[in-house]
């Protein structure tokens, strides 16, 4: 091919690539906001079918909106005000109790002992005086590096209360201008085409919807019965274990297993919880996430889109890997979208041909 210019068409090139370049630059500036903006997007087609369910109330949107979200955070109020003073208290209680067992000095003893019995060709000794040794060269190292952990969590902690605010009233206004986005977005495709195309969005919106109230439901029992059950069976801090086995519901698929793991661990510390403890946790884990998985999560997920066993385990990590934990949470819904799109577009077009 023979170019008649040469100097423009390097010219245009050099622009494309530093356009290309500029792009990319931009993004990745932005990407802490658009993070906020699928967050809140993500939460507001959550709440998308409570205000259609008062809409059909009779309640005129405004109202609609106004009530789901004075009542999300009533409830999430509530749960603060009644669980914190709890937490608050059994952390201190956990502080106090891995500080008597320090102060004992038993500890170190009892370790040592533990290994000697479980490994009787180890020479004990000689690996705790590296140990102390190793801690004695590198103890102030270790304290800098301790202190500066400290202020960066405090730094990510203001951050992230920062962008929870952000958030919350993205969420609001998101959730009010639904309908009039829905429209504007509608427009976009070709009149002939257009109804079909509305059809297929609001099967994406709902299946997300219905995906985002399912999931919390699901924390919602987990958290619940774990609190009960926890309570009956004398588990160290039934309440700090309540509130993890709800966070890592939230989690699909590996959530409650990852949850379950964790508190059944706690319930292993010495002088916490007990062998005999954290067996009937462990029990009661294994039948209720059978029960979970055959009975409960069914009938709440039954109007969002199934996806395959498979695709979760995939698309949970490829959203991990992107976004982290707020990138697990939406690729199911993600990955529920594009099932819709690949059985009622991809399928009958290929049959088509």
């Amino acid at each position: 091919m023979k170019i008649h210019n040469p100097f423009r068409t390097a010219l245009v090139a050099t622009l494309g690539v530093g356009l290309g370049i500029l792009l990319i630059s931009s993004l990745e500036s932005l990407s802490t906001v658009l993070l906020y903006v699928g967050t809140a997007l993500f939460l507001s087609l959550g709440l998308d079918p409570l205000v259609s369910f008062l809409e059909r109330r009779r309640l005129p949107r405004w109202l609609a909106v106004l009530v789901t979200i004075l009542g999300v955070l009533a409830i999430f109020g509530g749960i603060v005000l009644i669980v914190i003073p709890v937490l608050v208290n059994q952390i201190s209680q956990l502080v106090s109790e891995i500080t008597a067992i320090v102060q004992r000095g038993t500890l170190l003893e009892d370790t040592m002992a533990w290994m000697e019995d479980a490994f009787p060709n180890l020479r004990v000794d000689l690996v705790f005086d590296y140990i102390a040794d190793w801690l004695d060269t590198n103890l102030a190292e270790i304290g800098g590096t301790i202190g500066q952990g400290v202020i960066t969590a405090s730094g990510a902690l203001l951050s992230g209360l920062f962008g929870a605010f952000i958030v919350l009233i993205l969420t609001i206004y998101l959730t009010a201008s639904t309908p009039s986005l829905k429209r504007a977005v509608y427009q976009l495709a070709p009149a002939s085409k257009r109804d079909r195309f509305v059809d297929l969005a609001d099967q994406i919106t709902d299946s997300v919807g219905y995906y985002v109230m399912g999931q919390v439901s699901l924390g919602v029992i987990n958290g619940v019965l774990s609190a009960i059950y926890l309570s009956i069976i004398q588990a160290p801090f039934p309440a700090v274990l309540a509130v993890i086995a709800f966070f890592f519901s939230l989690i699909p698929l590996v959530g409650t297993l990852t949850g379950s793991t964790i508190i059944v661990l706690i319930c292993l510390i010495p002088g916490l919880g007990s062998p005999q403890t954290a067996i009937a946790a462990g029990i009661w884990y294994l039948i209720y996430m059978q029960i979970e998985a055959y009975v409960i999560s069914p009938r709440i997920m039954s109007r969002a889109v199934s996806v395959p066993g498979a695709v979760v385990v995939v698309a949970a990590l490829a959203g991990g890997s992107l976004l982290g934990l707020l990138g697990a949470l939406i690729a199911i819904p993600v990955a529920a979208s594009i099932l819709i799109l690949y059985r009622q577009v991809l399928i009958p077009r290929m049959n088509e041909l």
